[in-house]
Order: structure tokens, then C-alpha cells, then sequence
């Protein structure tokens, strides 16, 4: 069993920056990390990945502007987000997806004021 902590939500102004962490109990190296959220009224969408050996990938609407790294040694994966638009508004869930098992972290709220 693995247990995820989300934190660095909040209330930021359209054009500005957060970035989210998700430390880990166990090890997540050897998985694919995820940020997924989930818009008010909206599914939960994913919004950017981390693979095991390190690619990365991203939805269309945060290329550029979303930055997904991971920190083995704190077993934590970052969400660097820039250029904040009030779309980008919703709840933060982290996710870590081994080969038979994933885990999800609480969610941590993102408010982007326009």
C-alpha cells in the first residue's frame, strides 16, 4: 500500500504560478506518475505524465505552460504550473500507476481568479 500526499493548492490570480508536490510512502520510481483534476461539473481529466524512465507527456491545453519533473530521492513528484488561466481552476489529484496496482493522492485545489 502506498500513500500519496498532495499539497501546494491555493488561490493564485490568472498569470501567475503554483507548484504542486506529491510525496509518496513507498517507492514510485519504477511507476508512472500522474497529475490528473477534475473541473467543477467535469470529469476528472488527465493533465500530465511521468514515466518510469522519465518521458513525459502532456494535454494540449497545459503544453508550454505545465511542467511535470520527480524527485527519486523524496520519492515526490512536482507540478510546476506558469502562466495560470482561471480554466485551470479545479482539484489536483496525483496518481501513481505500477504494473497491477495505482494509487491516488486526496487532491489538493487549485482557484484561479480572472
Amino acid at each position: 500500500q502506498v500513500q500519496l500526499v498532495a499539497s501546494g493548492g491555493g488561490l493564485v490570480q490568472a498569470g501567475g504560478s503554483l507548484k504542486l508536490s506529491c510525496t509518496a510512502s513507498g517507492n514510485i520510481v519504477s511507476a508512472n506518475n500522474h497529475w490528473y483534476r477534475q473541473a467543477p461539473g467535469k470529469q476528472r481529466e488527465l493533465v500530465a505524465t511521468i514515466t518510469f524512465s522519465g518521458s513525459t507527456n502532456y494535454a494540449d491545453s497545459v503544453k508550454g505552460r505545465f511542467t511535470i519533473s520527480r524527485e527519486n530521492s523524496k520519492n515526490t513528484v512536482y507540478l510546476q504550473m506558469n502562466s495560470l488561466k482561471p480554466e485551470d481552476t479545479g482539484i489536483y489529484y496525483c496518481n501513481v500507476q505500477y504494473i497491477v496496482e495505482e494509487y491516488w493522492g486526496q487532491g489538493t485545489q487549485v482557484i484561479v481568479s480572472s
